[in-house]
């Protein structure tokens, strides 16, 4: 079993080098391509002042902000790290959450998240879809994930929008159908036992062995011979 976590984060601005600073992290689970219903989600208080253009991004504003625990905090560092693990990481431009996670980190003297850990979605779904818009908005119409809960950017919102994104770009819709037929003809083999029991004996052929050796020359002589699918143009 594979476990990964989907996370998304909101910040102040773009640059943690220019002093902007985490608001809000999310992080669901996912155990072999199957979300657990298991996720970390805090808001933190930035100790600044909210720009008005990111407060109308995320709709977090300093005042709401003001007196949430900070990063650096045991009960937000220590849980967010106890949370992950050792999974790998996945976010929609990684770059720029990893960014932002590992500065808080740095402040809070933890070791960096190292880049290897990261999966980027934005990477994968531009080798799948070149020349194409791949912002996680365009990838949920693409994917038809309903965006219906999603008024403004949240870490937990958007969170679990990638992680449906993540999904289908790791061809979970088929991955699902495959389990999902093999669990359906698991489960009818064994009702089929439970009802009727074992047959006590196996059922005679059908066929005459005359039949059977007819069968088996036309498989010989005409279906094999390479001169059937050349008079068929195949």
């Amino acid at each position: 079993m594979a476990r990964e976590i989907v996370l998304d984060t909101e910040t102040t601005g773009f640059e943690p080098s220019q002093g902007h600073r985490m608001v809000e992290i999310a992080c669901l689970e996912i155990d072999d391509f199957v979300p657990t219903g298991r996720s970390f989600h805090t808001y933190i208080d930035p100790c600044r002042d909210m720009p008005p253009d990111a407060e109308r991004v995320h709709g977090l504003s300093g005042a709401f902000l003001r007196g949430k625990p900070r990063f650096e905090h045991p009960e937000v560092v220590e849980a967010f790290l106890e949370f992950v693990g050792d999974a790998p990481l996945i976010a929609h431009n990684a770059g720029f959450d990893r960014a932002f996670i590992n500065h808080e980190l740095g402040v809070a003297k933890r070791a960096p998240l190292h880049e290897a850990r990261w999966i980027d979605t934005l990477a994968l779904a531009r080798v799948r879809f070149p020349g194409m818009h791949n912002s996680l908005d365009a990838l949920c119409k693409r994917f038809r994930i309903s965006l219906a809960e999603r008024d403004k950017h949240g870490a937990l919102v958007d969170a679990r929008l990638l992680a449906g994104v993540y999904l289908e770009l790791r061809g979970g819709r088929e991955r699902r159908l495959e389990l999902g037929a093999a669990a359906m003809t698991g489960v009818a083999v064994a009702a089929s036992r439970a009802a009727y029991g074992q047959r006590p004996r196996t059922l005679a052929p059908r066929s005459t062995q005359a039949e059977r050796e007819i069968h088996a020359a036309f498989i010989r002589d005409g279906v094999q011979n390479e001169g059937l699918w050349k008079k068929h143009g195949v």
